[in-house]
């Protein structure tokens, strides 16, 4: 595999008929994208066989205050006075040739998309990838106690009919666009299908969100026919729920939205099952 910015890990060959892509940053709330496409990889025991060089993607020096700048800057840990880690954005693809499943997990570029799109769809191609299905979330109306929405964007309308049976809802949004939904634009010219799958998550909640993490990864199992074990996963989210829900009656104003947003969603429910 020859690329200028694709780096071969792996000289064997890899075939997968299907791509999971997970994003940091921008979609990925509660880390519900990388989460869930990573407990994939580790349930599946994928393997990784290339990555993207980050030079040319992303920012590192951004002009602002310090708390902006530090965003977008690499990581490093020094001790003792040396420099023990020096760390820029990784994007590794994994490969699961028994399930005939290739995954991507990275972090959204900054700049020049449609290079770094063309490094995506170029190992698809030589992989034999025929489909490709994108992992997101967004913070919104949905109590911690209730299970995350799912929204759909397809590049063919035969997809959002075939997640229909999962509780899948077509996209309805207008505003910033993900990187992930430049890709599904640019899909259908390099004749593979995608379908874009994001979650609605509470917004109220603050970084990794192990329940919805649980919910996405168990409703992506059953949508793609992939076995799973989710005990490790539902251990993990009882435990975070259990804690939440006590930080949260805490809080009077806070105890008080939750139940209005548990009332909102139940109510939807009812509503969805009496037009059905």
């Amino acid at each position: 595999m020859t690329h200028p910015y694709i780096n071969l890990l792996d000289e064997q060959s890899i075939s997968g008929t299907r791509m999971l892509l997970a994003f940091s940053g921008w979609m990925d709330g509660g880390d519900v994208s990388t989460g869930t496409v990573l407990r994939l990889v580790q349930a599946l025991e994928a393997k990784p066989f290339a990555e993207v060089d980050p030079e040319g993607f992303y920012l590192y020096n951004f002009p602002g205050a310090m708390d902006v700048s530090a965003l977008f800057r690499p990581n490093v840990e020094v001790v003792e006075g040396r420099v023990r880690d020096f760390e820029t954005p990784s994007n590794t693809f994994y490969a699961s040739p028994e399930h005939k499943l290739i995954f991507f997990v990275g972090k959204e570029p900054n700049m020049n998309w449609a290079e770094f799109a063309e490094g995506l769809f170029y190992v698809a191609e030589r992989t034999g990838v025929g489909s490709i299905v994108f992992v997101g979330s967004f913070g919104g109306s949905v109590p911690h106690t209730r299970e995350p929405r799912l929204y759909a964007t397809a590049s063919d309308p035969r997809l959002l009919q075939m997640v229909k049976p999962f509780g899948v809802k077509p996209s309805n949004y207008a505003g910033p666009a993900s990187f992930a939904t430049y890709i599904l634009t640019q899909a259908e010219s390099r004749d593979i299908e995608m379908l874009s799958l994001v979650a609605e998550i509470p917004g109220y909640l603050q970084g990794t969100n192990p329940i919805s993490i649980e919910a996405v990864t168990k409703r992506l199992a059953r949508i793609l026919d992939l076995p799973l074990d989710t005990e490790e996963l539902r251990e993990v989210s009882t435990e975070w729920e259990m804690r939440v829900s006590d930080e949260v009656d805490k809080n009077e104003d806070l105890a008080e939205q939750v139940r209005e947003l548990e009332e909102a969603y139940d109510d939807e429910l009812i509503e969805e099952d009496t037009e059905s």
